[in-house]
């Protein structure tokens, strides 16, 4: 197994069931990446606008505002954050309906370690 260490990146997780970002956060805890939540697409608005985000890990399914629409005002300010999307729904056209509205990747739920890790290190190196 691969020893990522992003020491000094920091990702936003936006999800607003608190299982699923314990998940989340068990999968990215020997990284030593900086992890800030939202809890739903506005306050994930809000935390890009005031504090840089070297990733954020989009849910798509959340109260207040969804994932495809706080990426559309994400990416109104900001062009070069990786997004990506995660989400249980798995029908055809979500992948499309993701990368239209600016996310870079779409990981289906249930979020693999491998591929979670895997993904955020691609987005990484290549900013290197």
């Amino acid at each position: 197994m691969n020893n990522y260490d992003w020491k000094g990146k920091v990702i936003l997780v936006v999800e607003d069931e608190h299982i699923n970002f314990r998940y989340i956060q068990e999968i990215l805890r020997k990284t030593n990446i900086e992890v800030i939540r939202a809890e739903n697409g506005q306050e994930a608005v809000d935390i890009v606008k005031k504090t840089h985000i070297d990733l954020i890990l989009m849910d798509i399914k959340m109260p207040i505002m969804d994932g495809y629409e706080a990426t559309k005002k994400i990416r109104e300010f900001n062009t070069t954050v990786p997004i990506i999307a995660k989400t249980a729904y798995v029908i055809s056209g979500e992948e499309d309906k993701a990368k239209e509205a600016g996310c870079n990747v779409y990981l289906p739920k249930p979020l693999k370690r491998r591929v979670v890790l895997e993904t955020i290190e691609n987005f990484f190196t290549a900013s290197r």
